[in-house]
């Protein structure tokens, strides 16, 4: 096996114990990346130099004093939204060009801080607003989409182009691009994880976290980045996880939604995420019927908040230069112009009802699992997908349909990969809890990874 392939917890594992260093990692992952960067498209800018610099100093560093952490040494990618000191700061636009961060964001200060390696920068979709990443391919069938806004973290990763990554999700932009490309994605509770320095898409809806290989990597580097920062007026003073056990499940009751989650899904969807619950009821948690509340009012409340948020943050520039906008957000930038206060202000209402609601059924599950996003990576292009009832949805709206409720509500949201289709494009499955009860989607997700084989390796890179 070679350096590159190893998850971020094997990695750690292996530097503590001297047997592998942090520039002969950094080296094996950078030489990744040049094999397969041109396949795939998930890089902004790779800045290799800098990193092996990084590298040697971790590696004088953990041979003096030891590793400050699991994260010391270890390669990492953040996407482009993420700003770090001296780095361009692009949000994968032509509106950004040219624009250099003064100062690190809260996240690349924290990981700076426990010794990791920073690799570049990966692509978003435009600021974040959709869920393709046009720019970037699919580790697993390069004619399809990577999912979005987080696709170049979550490519990089898949393909051993960064040992973990960061992402952001505002509707499922970390989940998504996870689930279609087969590695594991954590969203963690609304504010736990600090979002100074972090290009906004909507704030009362965005959310920071990592994309990485297994369930226990996750959880690594949400230690390592959570936490109150003043700074973030969403910031919050909750628990930071810092234990993760996996094991049996006994005891924990898992909700199982009659209703929203399995409305409109493939059947080898369907098939690949009911089949992962019963292993969690092999693992002795109890599975109970669940009504997701107001499930009808879901994706107009996503759209009813995040719209309008988002044109105010580009009021400006889209007035000054919208030609530099890409069609495709202009236009959602231009409709959220037409919002009106009223019906703003009857989403933040709805809202919360909705966390109130949730909050009620909560009371009477520990996890809710479902499937992820409804169906496999589209092919690129592809506009709409046609159900089995006879509906018609565009892709971005499928996509956004299973994960937006967790960010409506500011739930811990955890996908990892449970199957794969007749195509062989990965299957996840999504993981939510209570508020700052992140540690036991992890430790449900690291139970499940734990019964299964092949857990956190590479995907096979598409010809």
């Amino acid at each position: 096996m070679q350096p590159f392939e190893l998850s971020l917890t094997e990695a750690s594992r292996a530097v503590r114990a001297r047997e592998l260093s942090p520039v002969e990692l950094t080296e094996s992952v950078l030489a990744r990346i040049a094999a397969v960067e041109g396949r795939l498209g998930a890089y902004v800018t790779v800045a290799a130099d800098a990193a092996l610099a990084a590298a040697v100093r971790a590696e004088r560093e953990i041979s003096g004093s030891g590793p400050r952490g699991p994260l010391h040494g270890i390669p990492m990618a953040l996407k482009d939204l993420i700003d770090v000191e001296g780095m361009p700061t692009t949000a994968s636009s032509r509106v950004r060009a040219g624009h250099v961060a003064e100062r690190d964001s809260r996240v690349a200060e924290r990981l700076g801080a426990a010794g990791a390696v920073l690799l570049g920068k990966t692509h978003t979709h435009e600021f974040a607003y959709g869920l393709t990443t046009p720019q970037t391919n699919n580790v697993w069938d390069h004619t399809r989409v990577a999912g979005g806004s987080s696709g170049g973290s979550a490519v990089a990763v898949a393909a051993g182009g960064a040992t973990f990554a960061m992402g952001t999700d505002t509707g499922g932009s970390i989940r998504v691009p996870a689930a279609l490309n087969g590695v594991v994605g954590l969203k963690p509770t609304y504010g736990l994880v600090p979002r100074t320095g972090v290009t906004s898409l909507s704030w009362s809806l965005d959310h920071v976290g990592p994309l990485t290989r297994t369930v226990q990597d996750a959880a690594l580097v949400l230690s390592a980045t959570a936490g109150h920062d003043p700074r973030d007026p969403a910031s919050v003073s909750g628990p930071v996880p810092d234990r993760f056990p996996g094991g049996d499940l006994r005891g924990l009751k898992v909700g199982v939604p009659r209703n929203h989650y399995f409305d409109r899904v493939t059947p080898e969807v369907e098939e690949s995420v009911r089949g992962a619950i019963d292993r969690l009821a092999e693992l002795g948690a109890e599975l109970v019927d669940a009504e997701i509340p107001m499930a009808r009012y879901l994706q107009a409340v996503q759209w009813g908040l995040m719209v309008p948020e988002a044109t105010a943050y580009h009021e400006r520039s889209l007035r000054v230069a919208p030609d530099l906008y890409t069609a495709d957000v202009r236009i959602l930038l231009e409709a959220g112009a037409l919002t009106s206060a009223g019906d703003y202000l009857r989403a933040q209402r709805a809202r919360t009802m909705m966390r109130d609601a949730w909050a009620r059924m909560f009371e009477e599950i520990d996890v809710l699992a479902a499937p992820t996003v409804p169906m496999t990576a589209a092919e690129a292009g592809q506009e709409a997908v046609e159900w089995a009832d006879g509906t018609t949805e565009s892709v971005s709206d499928s996509y956004v349909r299973l994960c937006a409720p967790a960010n409506i509500t500011g739930v811990p949201a955890l996908t990892l990969p449970v199957g794969h289709d007749r195509a062989g494009l990965p299957i996840g499955m999504q993981l939510m809890a209570r508020p700052f009860h992140d540690a036991t989607v992890l430790r449900v997700g690291r139970a499940y990874e734990e019964s299964v084989a092949g857990a956190g390796r590479l995907a096979p890179l598409a010809a």
